[in-house]
């Protein structure tokens, strides 16, 4: 997936005026992608318009002039963006309860290594993580995945973790965005 470039990133100033039909394609390309598996599970598979929607949004945010600054988001944003064959995504583990959501933390410490995108010949595709967000008693109830498919789309996602167990089927226009998502540049 081809990454957000600078010149992509308007200054806060003139995004403001096109703010409304940005965020409006962006909200659209958010909902085609937004997953949600079991009672606690939401994955944001992201792309080109939502990373660059979410560079632009911080830089109005913060009112950003500094190239650095913007640069950095930039980095770091496109840091969710999959690569060639891969899908980057968002889970948020969401659980409403203080309490309920700590111990359900502490619990499903080794989710991350049960997620999986299930391929249409039955292939269980493992999400890879970024094993800073795992402490060691307590897990983070976001973290940022990537799935490397091989550029096959995914026809399910879900949780083989013992106390989570569970799958959703994707819908034809959740698997068509992700179908577009892993479509080489310039196709």
């Amino acid at each position: 997936m081809n990454t957000v470039r600078r010149d992509e990133i308007l200054d806060y100033m003139t995004y403001e005026e096109q703010r409304d039909t940005i965020r409006t394609s962006a909200m659209r390309a958010k909902a085609a992608r937004r997953i949600h598996v079991g009672q606690y599970l939401t994955f944001l598979f992201e792309n080109h318009e939502t990373v660059r929607y979410q560079v632009l949004e911080m830089v109005r945010a913060e009112r950003m002039v500094k190239e650095a600054d913007i640069r950095h988001e930039l980095e770091t944003y496109n840091e969710l963006l999959g690569g060639p064959g891969e899908l980057g995504c968002t889970l948020l583990i969401e659980i409403t309860g203080e309490a309920e959501r700590a111990v359900r933390l502490r619990e499903w410490l080794d989710l991350v290594s049960h997620i999986y995108a299930r391929l249409e010949d039955g292939t269980l595709v493992r999400a890879s993580h970024d094993p800073r967000q795992v402490g060691d008693d307590r897990l983070s109830s976001v973290q940022f995945l990537k799935f490397h498919t091989h550029g096959e789309v995914p026809v399910a996602l879900g949780s083989d973790l013992p106390a989570l167990r569970c799958e959703t089927v994707l819908t034809a226009t959740q698997r068509d965005a992700l179908r577009s998502d892993l479509e080489p540049v310039g196709q």
